[in-house]
């Protein structure tokens, strides 16, 4: 009994759950290593086994590998997954020397080209030398790094394979921005140009952003300044007479200058515009084959499911519900955005409007 209880002692936790687990011993993934060795002794004993035939088999590789390699895998911008696999012959020379653990170098290699990694950044990390798979914890994102697989033998490293270089990606959302808006005109004389990957098909009807501005405004309509009449438009006749004006823009009674044209100070007139108004952008996805309605007014969709409106942001309040139904009318999702718009000042003119003013 004691000659088995030593032999037990010198098998490793791993090891000890395994033979644990083959004799039915209860809760063995929750006893201290202690108790498991109390526990599989004495089942062995009652079982009549032989203990050396179980860590025969324990130990028996499953598969010989002839070449020891290492991958390194970045999960997510905190955490990278390792996998390795030792040849017998590097782990026969390892237990020659003396090999006491099984470690895991990370290097930051970011920029470096000829193999060498930045200084202080190294970090050895000791793994279960029956393992044949890890987790690291990565200390940086955005970076770029190597996992290195060897043997801490005392005070010396016994290195076995290198990973290939990988990337640890950004915990930051990306920079780089793809979207393209699609633009419309209000006109129906002349048709949208849009880039064809990403744009929904173009309705036939294309007065449809107009009409869905109409029905998100009908009961809401209270006052329109401003943006509202640069829509409209304005008279760009231009009749330079109903302000008084000559042909060369300066007015009769300039200063200095009567009708016979002789006078003497000449005047400082210049005219001055400016447009401004703004536009709302609704867009989303669905499945490709549902019918998206918006103040119910149908909307296609491109074949990726996704869709974007362009319409008028005036002044009031606009209300778009958005509803989309399942190609087989029984699942529904809806989503309804209120908009409100005010313009406490608007002193903006078109250029057709600009008039020669006093300065």
């Amino acid at each position: 009994m004691s000659q088995t209880l030593t032999s037990l002692a010198r098998l490793t936790l791993r090891q000890l759950r395994q033979i644990a687990s083959d004799l039915g011993v209860p809760l063995y993934s929750r006893k201290s290593k202690e108790a498991l060795v109390g526990e599989v002794a004495q089942r062995q004993e009652q079982r009549g086994g032989d203990l050396k035939a179980i860590e025969a088999e324990l130990s028996a590789p499953a598969v010989s590998t002839s070449e020891t390699r290492v991958v390194f895998l970045p999960r997510d911008p905190q955490w990278a997954y390792v996998f390795w696999e030792i040849s017998d012959d590097d782990r026969q020379r390892a237990q020659k020397e003396g090999a006491s653990r099984l470690c895991l170098r990370l290097a930051d290699v970011t920029g470096m080209q000829d193999g060498s990694a930045h200084p202080h950044t190294l970090q050895e990390v000791p793994v279960d030398s029956h393992s044949t798979e890890w987790y690291l914890p990565v200390p940086l994102c955005d970076r770029d790094y190597r996992v290195e697989l060897g043997y801490r033998i005392g005070t010396t490293w016994m290195s076995l394979a290198f990973s290939s270089v990988a990337r640890v990606p950004a915990l930051h959302p990306s920079e780089q921005i793809l979207d393209q808006f699609v633009p419309f005109s209000l006109d129906t004389t002349s048709a949208p140009e849009a880039p064809a990957p990403i744009t929904p098909a173009e309705p036939s009807d294309s007065g449809l952003h107009e009409r869905l501005y109409q029905s998100a405004t009908v009961h809401f309509r209270r006052r329109r300044v401003g943006s509202e009449e640069f829509q409209e438009g304005v008279d760009s006749s231009g009749d330079s007479d109903s302000f008084g004006l000559s042909d060369s823009g300066i007015g009769l009674w300039a200063s200095g200058r009567n009708e016979s044209g002789l006078g003497g100070v000449a005047p400082r007139q210049r005219s001055f515009w400016l447009v401004a108004d703004a536009e709302l952008i609704v867009y989303g996805a669905t499945d490709p084959s549902a019918r998206l309605t918006i103040g119910g007014e149908d909307v296609p969709l491109s074949t990726d499911g996704t869709f974007r409106i362009q319409v008028p942001f005036r002044d009031g309040e606009q209300m778009y519900p958005i509803e989309a139904t399942a190609a087989d009318g029984e699942q529904k999702r809806n989503i309804t955005l209120n908009f409100a718009r005010q313009t406490p000042e608007d002193n903006s003119n078109p250029a057709s409007e600009a008039r020669a003013e006093w300065f």
